[in-house]
């Protein structure tokens, strides 16, 4: 039986989006809507080796909706048979911790969270009108990426500070990408063909955006990033952990203010601020041509990852699978490569050869003699999403 779901995943500024039945192999159309509220936005669309493209000025999510939908009118699939609607929501806070079923009082909740992901929550509120205004007659499903990470124990997520103000505003670890971290370590399990209720397996979800997890059994233990998604690695842009005090220090030292600060933290910082280069593969080409600032960027990226990894050993209480997903973590071997030599001493051993294998498919890249299994996973958290999807609308 077929049953296509339309997945959203809303931007500030752009809607990411696919129409994918879970049961058949790969998405059936793919697309992008950006610069949405700029001067003139943009429109791509995928149906098999076809692609559609237009620019056109979309004022607001509602308007880029409605082109989405049009452009299945265009040039297909048909929406006609669509059984669900699935939306990737950034921050469900401490009040969804599973996919669940949209209706006008979950919608109020996410805007009750709103403060705690300003750039995330609204865009997203914003596509989850705009979908069920264009698309009323069938179910809306909100997947949130912090739900997986609802397992966390207290001493995990609770920071030391006052408890009052914890309590009253919601201050805690709550991890993000956490789809992908579920996926993920299930596929680990099927790989290794062993039961997912036996393993201790890290994940590295390295991306523009990167975060780590934790994993006993399948249940997330602890994860890298926090209240907001900066805390953690270093990132494309984002700085990851600096001391806390260095707000007050740049407001007193530069006269940065709170919002300068934070938008430097998240926009100016990371491996572009650090050597201004994001891209893996540009910051390669740039070691190589002898950049000594890209080289010493490389090395805080593998450095704080190394630690971030040698913490949730301990945590564990041991290892069974060390995992890289996402589009650094699959591609960049130059990345996996110091991790893993830097691990040598815990049981880590690489393969070189299968390190700098390029596939799509899961692999292993650790030697036979390896005490830990490092394997190289795809990521896929738009066949996630609409799996949970259906999950959720299979118990109406």
């Amino acid at each position: 039986m077929s049953q296509p779901i339309l997945l959203l995943n809303c931007g500030s500024s752009s809607i990411k989006y696919q129409l994918l039945d879970p049961a058949q192999p790969g998405p059936q159309a793919v697309g992008i809507v950006q610069r949405i509220g700029q001067d003139m936005s943009t429109i791509d669309h995928e149906v098999g080796d076809s692609e559609y493209h237009e620019d056109v000025p979309f004022a607001d999510h509602t308007e880029a909706v409605a082109a989405v939908v049009r452009m299945f009118e265009d040039h297909g699939p048909s929406l006609s048979d669509v059984v669900a609607v699935g939306h990737r929501t950034v921050h469900g806070g401490s009040a969804f911790v599973e996919s669940t079923l949209i209706d006008d009082a979950v919608v109020a909740k996410l805007e009750e969270l709103s403060d705690l992901a300003p750039l995330h929550n609204p865009p997203g509120i914003a596509g989850i009108r705009a979908a069920e205004a264009v698309l009323p007659n069938v179910p809306h499903v909100a997947i949130f990426d912090t739900a997986f990470f609802s397992t966390l124990p207290a001493e995990a997520y609770t920071y030391a500070i006052d408890a009052d103000l914890t309590a009253k505003y919601g201050i805690r670890k709550y991890g993000f990408h956490g789809t992908s971290h579920s996926y993920v370590s299930k596929k680990a399990a099927e790989f290794l063909d062993r039961p997912l209720g036996e393993l201790k397996t890290i994940v590295c979800h390295l991306g523009n955006g990167a975060s780590i997890s934790a994993v006993d059994g399948g249940v997330a233990v602890d994860t890298s990033m926090g209240l907001t998604p900066l805390q953690g690695l270093v990132m494309g842009t984002r700085s990851g952990d600096v001391d806390p005090g260095l707000p007050k220090y740049l407001n007193r030292a530069a006269g940065m203010s709170v919002d300068d600060v934070d938008a430097m933290l998240n926009k100016a910082s990371g491996m572009g601020g650090m050597c201004g280069y994001t891209d893996m593969r540009d910051i390669k080409s740039q070691i190589e041509a002898g950049n000594e600032q890209a080289q010493l960027a490389l090395d805080v990226y593998v450095h704080r990852l190394v630690g971030y990894i040698g913490s949730y050993i301990a945590i564990l209480g041991g290892v069974d699978a060390l995992v890289f997903t996402a589009g650094v973590g699959e591609n960049a071997d130059h990345v996996r490569g110091p991790v893993v030599r830097r691990l040598k001493g815990l049981g880590f051993d690489l393969d070189e050869s299968a390190n700098l294998v390029r596939s799509k498919q899961a692999r292993e890249i650790s030697t036979p003699e390896s005490q830990v299994r490092v394997l190289v996973i795809p990521t896929n958290e738009e066949l996630a999403m609409a799996e949970e999807t259906l999950e959720v609308i299979g118990k109406l």
